[in-house]
């Protein structure tokens, strides 16, 4: 009776766990169905090795899709194309780009997405055509061409060292110090008298100032001299006008007498016009005229 129950325990137990395990896979079918993907291309330029299909596609490190096809683009055979299905909730827009990112030093790849622009339009179907999502250089392929570019400057630049110390050029180094060497030599010599010449400058600086200093007690004399003549000047001016008023008054003293003369001259000749005889004879009293005393009509 014993061993009936426990065989009993264990049939219900195995169609528990069976019946859950079913259940868990119908709700993950369902969950995955439940979910609309879209199918984008991506077109790159360099090696996909460690890609697989059903590769993660990230946006930003967060998982939004898969790889689904790995192949040459048939229009272009020195491209890798790939196609992907990305969660149609995932904002892919025109500035998004693709590059081949891997999962530390494991060597396995995914496609990591990166957006640019949050304002950017969204990246949707032309005419049902599948939109193509720009890829970028991974940093694997960026480490290599700057690999390839510094090996190819530095090759260049042993290029032109090795022309630089040609046997042709040591010569002419060589003979650059030597001239070098003498020209030190020359100027060597020429120190005494580069030190003569230093201090004939400076005894003709000094000559220079005390010329100036001369200049300058020479203007101001001259000016001392311009400012007496300046005084002078304005004494003798002032003597000269009072001078010359003193005779301007003398001269209207004497034209004043010559109008008083010339007056009594005019009555003297018209007295005479009148009556002549009185210049030999007498003198006649002239005839009162209107209004005065004795004055008669005729």
């Amino acid at each position: 009776m014993e061993s009936k129950v426990n065989y009993t325990i264990v049939g219900v137990f195995v169609v528990v766990l069976t019946t859950a395990v079913l259940i868990f896979a119908y709700w993950l079918t369902k969950s995955y169905g439940e979910q609309v993907y879209d199918t984008y291309y991506v077109h790159l330029s360099e090696s996909v090795a460690g890609l697989n299909t059903d590769s993660a596609v990230k946006y930003r490190g967060v998982d939004v899709g898969t790889v689904v096809s790995i192949g040459l683009n048939p229009k272009n055979p020195e491209q890798v194309e790939l196609i992907l299905n990305i969660n149609q909730k995932t904002p892919i827009k025109t500035d998004t780009t693709a590059s081949i990112s891997f999962y530390g030093i494991t060597g396995l790849a995914y496609i990591e997405l990166k957006g640019l622009d949050k304002d950017a339009p969204l990246l949707e179907k032309v005419k049902g055509v599948i939109p193509v999502i720009p890829s970028r250089p991974s940093t694997i392929r960026r480490i290599d061409q700057s690999l390839s570019k510094l090996a190819e400057k530095s090759a260049q630049t042993l290029d032109n060292i090795n022309l630089l110390l040609s046997a042709k050029n040591r010569n002419n180094f060589e003979q650059l110090i030597l001239e070098t060497r003498q020209l030190a030599k020359g100027l060597h010599r020429q120190l005494n008298g580069i030190q003569a010449l230093v201090d004939n400058g400076v005894m003709m600086e000094k000559q220079v100032a005390a010329a100036a200093q001369q200049v300058s007690d020479t203007s101001a004399s001259i000016s001392h001299l311009a400012d007496s003549i300046d005084k002078n000047t304005t004494g003798l001016s002032e003597e000269m006008t009072r001078g010359m008023r003193e005779s301007f008054n003398s001269l209207n003293q004497l034209l004043s007498d010559l109008d008083m003369l010339t007056e009594s001259l005019q009555t003297t000749i018209q007295n005479i016009q009148n009556s002549p005889g009185d210049l030999f004879f007498k003198r006649t009293q002239p005839r009162p005229g209107p209004g005065e005393e004795g004055y008669h009509e005729k």
